[in-house]
């Protein structure tokens, strides 16, 4: 451990727990991993959750990285790994483990007698062992990191999940035109008709900025919405779009009431596009909009066998405990937000509340409601997938849900990044970040951020100022 120009890096086990690849992802630099940590390792590892099955991811990898390593531990084994994924290419660091009781050199106010305590006490005696060295503490724990800095080690928090720098770099979706938009691309442009669809090659000076699956909006005397089909970087092949806020355009009775709305419909009716995903507040129209196209794609247009919707079910305020009966009647409670918008789309004319009820049973049938928990393993055939809150959804979860989907599959995902409730994921680590990052460019695929708040003037007041 004399390479003074590596940095070394002393692991919290919530690092490992959240992502069982970090051992490979510090690159060049060494990784230190603390004893207690190891004994939260073992103690975390039982269990069927997402935690549990990273401790036994992490320690497989450590496992296997020992059995080819000879030569004594105290030197370090080296994280190279051919079954690793990618990311251990990169890195030529080394692991070491604690194998020796380190001089406890806390402060008399931090007693080493709680796990976090003894991994800042490691720290401290690290710094102290090898000062030509840069010690640093990585964790997912505030207040670790906090009382790591007080005592004057140096803290930081694990920045390789995060899929973006900064949640605000996320793209919106489309691109709004200059006014002066077909004077500088007009020239040597091609269009013809396609059924209804009206089609334009063309080049110029935007057109390197724009990414397929995104769209084009011009306001004005006459507005022009299109996406973007392909794209070489020199010229882009663009179509346009329906404009579902005309009445004769409505999807199930839903018709959109500003342009993100509009963007968002088409996608979600698009059957070029296999992945849609739907940022918002509150009230903007996501679960209806998505629902609606759902429903006329499966009852009218027979497209798919079926919808399935799911979602995390992390509670708000306290648990209230297990619910009883199959798995669709534990996860009732959780779809609030499809019954909420079932009855603002299924709204008979006739027929009372029996019609009502008729309606409601005869939907239900053609929506079913399905548990993240048993997803693992499963393909799905022609439907129509919702991940509803996948703002709380890590991005190895959202893999494993994505990949769930066969032929003939749609998976949209609908969430608010502003309200995550999984301990340790942010707005640039979320797993619906990730994708909406990952799927950028890729013309089977799109997104659209939605600004304006249409559930009312109340919940649009409460969304700005509170």
């Amino acid at each position: 451990m004399t390479n003074s120009n590596r940095r070394l890096f002393v692991l919290d086990t919530n690092i490992l727990m959240h992502d069982p690849t970090s051992l490979f992802r510090f690159q060049e630099h060494d990784i230190y991993i603390p004893m207690t940590v190891l004994e939260e390792l073992d103690n975390g590892k039982k269990g069927l959750s997402e935690v549990a099955r990273n401790v036994r991811q992490v320690s497989r990898f450590i496992d296997t990285l020992m059995e080819q390593y000879d030569n004594g531990i105290e030197e370090g084994v080296p994280l190279i790994l051919d079954s690793a994924p990618q990311q251990s290419k990169e890195s030529s660091g080394r692991l070491f483990f604690q194998t020796e009781v380190l001089a406890d050199s806390l402060p008399s106010n931090l007693p080493g007698d709680t796990p976090d305590n003894n991994i800042l006490a490691v720290a401290l005696a690290l710094q102290e062992k090898y000062a030509e060295r840069q010690i640093t503490l990585v964790s997912k724990d505030i207040n670790l990191r906090i009382k790591a800095s007080v005592i004057g080690i140096n803290a930081e928090d694990y920045f390789n999940d995060h899929a973006i720098e900064d949640a605000d770099l996320l793209p919106v979706g489309f691109h709004e035109l200059p006014k002066d938009f077909w004077e500088l691309h007009s020239r040597d442009m091609e269009s013809w008709q396609e059924q209804s669809k009206t089609l334009y090659r063309l080049k110029g000076p935007l057109v390197k900025e724009w990414k397929p699956g995104e769209f084009l909006t011009l306001e004005g005397d006459q507005p022009f919405q299109a996406i973007i089909r392909d794209n070489d970087g020199e010229q882009a092949l663009i179509e346009t779009i329906k404009d579902f806020s005309e009445e004769h355009h409505s999807v199930w009775g839903i018709n959109a009431l500003n342009t993100e709305q509009n963007l968002a419909i088409n996608l979600l009716t698009d059957p070029e596009v296999d992945f849609v995903t739907l940022l918002g507040t509150a009230g903007t129209g996501k679960t209806l909009l998505t629902l609606a196209a759902g429903l006329a794609q499966t009852l009218d247009e027979k497209r798919y066998k079926e919808i399935i919707m799911t979602r995390v079910t992390i509670p708000v305020g306290e648990d209230i405990g297990f619910l009883p009966g199959t798995e669709e009647e534990k996860m009732a409670p959780w779809m609030g937000a499809l019954m909420d918008n079932l009855e603002v789309l299924t709204q008979p004319t006739s027929g009372g509340n029996w019609g009502r009820n008729a309606t409601d049973e005869f939907l239900m049938n053609k929506i079913k409601l399905r548990s993240l928990n048993f997803m693992r393993g499963r393909t799905f055939l022609n439907r129509y997938i919702i991940v509803d809150e996948a703002q709380n959804l890590t991005s190895k979860q959202m893999k494993t849900l994505i990949t769930r989907a066969g032929p003939g599959t749609k998976v949209v995902c609908l969430g608010n990044i502003a309200q995550i409730d999984t301990p340790y994921l942010t707005e640039t680590s979320s797993g619906l970040t990730y994708v909406v990052d990952r799927f950028q460019g890729w013309e089977h695929g799109g997104h659209v951020t939605l600004k304006t708040g249409e559930r009312s003037r109340l919940a649009a007041f409460a969304s700005e100022n509170l």
